[in-house]
Formats: C-alpha cells, sequence, structure tokens
C-alpha cells in the first residue's frame, strides 16, 4: 500500500472514530438535549487548540463475546486544548458509545491525562456522560474507577479540577466528581446518586423519582453536592471558562489578573447607609459585595446552599480574591453546619491556589437547638475555624455590624492570623447581643430594682456603649482601623497591594486532622 493510500485511510479511521456510537445515537444524544462528547469539547476549547489522544484505544475485554464490539476510543475523548489560551485537560466521556460505561481502557485513557495534567501544571475539567461501570468486565471496570480516584487525590491542592455532570452519574462515578473542587450540573439532563430509583424501590420501598434522587436542583439547595446549577450544557460551558478565569492553572502559580477600568479610589457612598439603624433589621451583604468589587461583578459558589453564608470569587483592581461573607438577610447571617462546611471548603480552595481571602462579617453567633448538637455543630463548625486558621494567603476582614461569641473567632478574626482588620462604625464586637448580655450580667440586680423594666433599658445602654461597638478591640488592636463605609474598596485594594508579597507556613508536618 503506497504512502498515500495509507494517509487516506488513516484519515477514513480518524473520520470513523469521530462518530462515536454512530449518526444514529448521535441524532438520540441531540433528541434528549445533549450534545455529543466532542462538540462539548469544542464548545469548551479556543478553536484549533484540541490535541486528542488515544483515539483508536480499543477494550481487551472478551467476557461476554465483547470481543466482537471494541469501538475505537471505547467511550470518552481524552486531551488537552486552551481556553482563552489557558491551557487545560479534558476528558468527556461519549454516551453514544456503550452508554459511556467506564472500563478498564475507558479509566486508562482519563487516568493517562490525570497524570500528566499534574506534571504539566494544568486544570483538569471532566465532563460527565456515563451509565457507570462497564458491566461485562467485572472488577477490571471497579478497578479503573478506584484508578481515577487515587488520580483525584494526588491532584488535589495541586491543580484545579473541574466536573459537569452531563448526563447519568450513578454508582462508583459519583465519587470521583465528589473529590473534585467544583461540580457544576444542569436543569435538563444532570443526575447524580450512589443508587438509582429502582434499587431504593427494591431494596426500602421507597418510591422517588429520578429528579427528586438526583437531580440537579436537590444537590444544589439540599446536599450540596453541587456547587453551581445551570439551565443547559451551553450555560455550563461558560460558567467553566468563568470559573477559570478567576483561578490560577496550578498550586505554584498566582490567579489570573485583569484589567478593569473601575477606578481604586471608587467611593461606594451608598454603604454609608446599608445597615439599618434596627440591629435586628436585615440587609442584603451581596449588596456591600457589588459594590465593593471591581465592576459589581461577583461569582457566587453554592448559591442555592446554606444560603446564611456567601462565599464566591470577584476581583479587586484586577486581583482574584475570594469573598466569605455573612448574610444577614438568612437566619440573620448565623453560622450552622452547612454554612460552616461550605465556608470551609471554598476557604481551603482559595488557600490551596493562592487566592487571597476577603472576609465581611455580620454574625450573630452559632445556630442553637438539638437539631445542630445531634448533627454536629460542634465538629461541623470546628471546620470553618481549622480552615481560616490553617490558611496562609493574604486575609482580610471588615466587620460590618455584628461579631458575636465564638463566631467572631471563627470568622476570621485578628487571632486567627487575620493580616488586616477593619471595622466599620456600625460594629459590634461582643461575647453577645447587649440584651442577652444584660439579662445574664443583671439578673440578680433586675430582681432587687424597683422598676426592673426601666433598670435593664439602663443597663442595656450601658452595655451597648462600652462594647456593642468596635472602639473596645481598636483600643486593644484586634482591629487595625475602624473606617469609613465608602471608603472600603479603597482600603481593601491598598492593604492587598500590600500583602502582595506575604510569605506564611505551617509547621512541617503530614497533614493536619481537620475534625471531617
Amino acid at each position: 500500500m503506497s504512502n498515500i493510500n495509507k494517509i487516506a485511510e488513516l484519515r477514513k479511521k480518524r473520520e470513523k472514530a469521530r462518530l462515536g456510537g454512530g449518526k444514529k445515537r448521535i441524532e438520540k444524544q441531540h433528541a434528549k438535549g445533549k450534545y455529543t462528547a466532542r462538540e462539548r469539547i469544542n464548545l469548551l476549547i479556543d478553536k484549533d487548540s484540541f490535541e486528542e489522544f488515544d483515539m483508536f484505544v480499543k477494550h481487551q475485554n472478551t467476557n461476554f463475546d465483547m470481543e466482537k464490539n471494541r469501538p475505537v476510543g471505547d467511550g470518552v475523548v481524552t486531551g488537552c486544548g486552551t481556553v482563552n489560551g489557558k491551557l487545560i485537560y479534558v476528558y468527556a466521556q461519549d454516551f453514544t458509545v456503550m452508554g459511556g460505561s467506564l472500563s478498564q481502557t475507558h479509566a486508562q485513557k482519563i487516568v493517562k491525562i490525570m497524570e500528566m495534567a499534574t506534571k504539566v501544571g494544568a486544570p483538569l475539567i471532566g465532563l460527565n456522560d456515563s451509565g457507570g461501570a462497564r458491566v461485562q468486565e467485572g472488577v477490571d471496570a471497579l478497578a479503573g474507577y478506584a484508578d481515577i480516584f487515587l488520580r483525584n487525590v494526588t491532584a488535589s491542592g495541586v491543580i484545579p479540577q473541574i466536573s459537569a455532570i452531563m448526563g447519568p452519574c450513578a454508582g462508583g462515578a459519583v465519587y470521583s466528581p465528589a473529590i473534585t473542587d467544583f461540580i457544576i450540573m444542569n436543569e435538563q439532563t444532570s443526575y447524580m446518586f450512589v443508587t438509582g430509583p429502582k434499587v431504593v424501590k427494591t431494596v426500602l420501598n421507597e418510591n422517588v423519582s429520578t429528579k427528586d434522587l438526583g437531580g440537579a436542583k436537590m444537590h444544589a439547595t439540599k446536599s450540596g453536592v453541587s456547587h453551581f446549577i445551570t439551565e443547559n450544557e451551553e450555560e455550563t460551558i461558560e460558567l467553566i471558562k468563568n470559573i477559570l478565569s478567576y483561578i490560577p492553572s496550578n498550586n505554584l502559580e498566582d490567579p489570573p489578573t485583569k484589567a478593569t477600568k473601575d477606578p481604586i479610589d471608587r467611593k461606594c457612598e451608598s454603604l454609608n447607609s446599608i445597615i439599618p439603624d434596627n440591629p435586628n433589621k436585615p440587609y442584603d451583604v451581596e449588596d456591600v459585595v457589588t459594590n465593593i468589587v471591581d465592576d459589581g461583578e461577583f461569582l457566587e459558589v453554592a448559591r442555592n446552599f446554606a444560603q446564611n453564608i456567601v462565599v464566591g470569587f470577584a476581583r479587586m483592581n484586577g486581583q482574584s480574591v475570594g469573598v466569605v461573607a455573612n448574610q444577614p438577610k438568612v437566619l440573620a447571617g448565623v453560622l450552622d453546619i452547612n454554612a460552616s462546611i461550605k465556608g470551609a471548603r471554598f476557604i481551603r480552595f482559595c488557600d490551596a491556589f493562592n487566592i487571597p481571602l476577603l472576609v465581611l462579617e455580620d454574625v450573630p453567633g452559632f445556630l442553637p437547638g438539638s437539631n445542630q448538637e445531634q448533627n454536629g455543630i460542634i465538629r461541623n463548625g470546628a471546620k470553618l475555624l481549622y480552615a481560616f486558621a490553617e490558611a496562609t494567603v493574604p486575609k482580610i476582614t471588615v466587620i460590618i455590624r455584628k461579631a458575636y461569641g465564638g463566631a467572631y473567632c471563627v470568622m476570621n478574626s485578628r487571632h486567627m492570623r487575620a493580616d488586616i482588620v477593619y471595622a466599620w462604625p456600625s460594629a459590634e464586637i461582643a461575647v453577645m447581643g447587649p440584651k442577652g448580655a444584660v439579662e445574664i450580667v443583671f439578673r440578680k440586680g433586675a430582681k432587687k430594682a424597683n422598676d426592673e423594666e426601666t433598670f435593664l433599658k439602663e443597663k442595656e445602654k450601658e452595655y451597648k456603649d462600652n462594647f456593642a461597638n468596635p472602639y473596645r478591640a481598636a483600643e486593644k488592636g484586634f482591629i487595625d482601623d475602624i473606617i469609613e463605609p465608602e471608603f472600603t474598596r479603597f482600603r481593601i485594594i491598598r492593604s492587598l497591594e500590600m500583602l502582595a508579597s506575604k510569605r506564611d507556613t505551617n509547621p512541617p508536618k503530614k497533614h493536619g486532622n481537620i475534625p471531617l
């Protein structure tokens, strides 16, 4: 055979490989509102930048006459490319080939690019759309999953890992995304569960729909498994690009910067009046965030889960920052189990990838009650404490209003190695709110007073004058400065510039023992 014929044969084989499971199955995929693996990759990466690996790989299984069905590529497309010029590695499971089921060979393809991404120092993107382990391969498929899990763990904190759930994700398949940094699900076609509705019905006699058991909305609002929920696949792909714009390629790089025309010294005059006169009245902390960050752009993470705390990415004078803020309009901004876990995980991501932390504090304490205690508020609240204390990136706190009790300590106080702590004049730093404190401290005196109500009101005013303000803490050096709200943006940016060369470390150790 001549070289020209060999080249023609190669082109023909490539063309066939690119069709995956064939035109009919591609049409079925489209009919479900889903793109194919290659279409998804083409939407994600820059034009003509994709380098595919292992296009012609075939599985090696001979059980159950599987040697008669050996499609090229074996149900997953792997390779590397660029997203807005940034190198990334990507795998996209191809549901048109054996339902995207995972074989040993399928897993080996994924493992190869995971190891390459870790060595090179580039983000790993997984586009998951699979029926799970290939039953015909038995333990070989299970071994393939374990090989992937190990690489996920090895790469954790070294390179960013993002998982987009584009279709079903069940059984062992869910644990690879669970180890990654961010999970995105779309409302139309995404499902995640350890066991499906049929198994639940058989074992527990419980009737539950696929959506209620493992749909995008459930995981975004109740389980907290999904960090982002989108309407469709196009929105998912754009979201991946947006996330990548805030984060570095690996743990040895600084986050990317983005030029902005938003002035450093822009005054945020509306912040001077955003805090209600009534300390029990809520406001939306996101109004504070969007006022002070560049161009009002804020990429919130886990928006629908534990809404009493807000976390996400923004920029200050072009520099990426991770924002952690108590949300007074939900449960008064109190810290509970879910909020603590959500905050801790985000903080640890930012710390792993050199993203400075900006904390906006308005917290009345930890949520009381038997439900919280029985489900481990002590253990879970300690996760947030641990994450802040462990973080060595630049850490800036602005106390907006309440900073009560142990929650004051936990929310990146000076005592947790915060580099800069500012307070607004409206800040209240105390063991607890004035009313509760007075009822404890002056309980006996109130009983002896002629007018108990008047006595308590006078003592409450006295307590407010002494403790429900930022000046006592400032006297002790726990607060660096009390600032006018309208200058918050300017003061934070100047602090970030000052902290740009910060170097801090923890004692040498294999790893700490976070209270999981």
